[in-house]
């Protein structure tokens, strides 16, 4: 089994991935005890703020088990970057052929950000099947990535909606088959993480694993 496989297997079992954005590094280990307590070990860290990378680098070496992945990758310097620091995937919030490419030269598992049937030709045109819808609410949410989606389930397209995914339309998307797993900033919000409500987001997780159980 290739390690992007192991990946996206690892994604479409947890179901949901937490976009986080930290602004102190001595944020990084508590928040990855919080979510590996609540049950939802991976996290998504944004290369938003100016600790992402050290972050990852911290979360990589001490806490193994975590499902580790870099958002907001948006050129090469930052891909390699988030591959030297430990990533073990990358998305972003759209398409650049060459991030695209300079990930598949690394061997990283990439989901680029997509909204339109020209975005998701563009994107299979490299050979990506897995990709992420943003900004999944504002773009049409559900109904339009069911009619998106349509075209392509024939190829084994797969989708990572991310933007206005929350407690309330987690289950209705993840029940549309060609939904990988979603990536969502409710569970871990950037104040929370700034002011330390670990057990909020320990909670958290733990509601998304019992509402996602009784919807199965």
């Amino acid at each position: 089994m290739s390690a992007q496989t192991q990946v996206y297997d690892r994604m479409r079992a947890l179901k949901v991935i937490p976009v986080v954005a930290i602004d102190e590094v001595d944020a990084a280990l508590p928040l990855a005890d919080a979510l590996i307590s609540g049950g939802l070990p991976v996290a998504e860290i944004t290369f938003r703020t100016e600790a992402a990378a050290e972050v990852l680098r911290l979360l990589a070496a001490e806490r193994p088990e975590l499902l580790l992945g870099a958002g907001t990758v948006l050129n090469v310097t930052d891909l390699k970057r988030a591959k030297d620091c430990g990533a073990r995937f990358a998305v972003s919030p759209g398409f650049n052929s060459d991030v695209a490419k300079a990930a598949q030269d690394l061997g990283l598992p990439f989901a680029p950000g997509v909204m339109t049937p020209t975005d998701v030709e563009a994107a299979l045109s490299l050979g990506l099947k897995t990709l992420k819808y943003f900004p999944a609410e504002a773009a049409g949410g559900l109904a339009f990535l069911k009619s998106l989606s349509a075209p392509y389930k024939h190829l084994g397209i797969q989708f990572i909606p991310t933007g206005g995914i929350n407690a309330q339309n987690v289950a209705a998307y993840l029940g549309l088959e060609t939904v990988l797993a979603v990536g969502g900033t409710w569970v871990a919000k950037r104040d929370m993480v700034a002011s330390g409500r670990w057990d909020e987001i320990v909670d958290n997780c733990r509601h998304i694993r019992n509402l996602l159980s009784a919807s199965t």
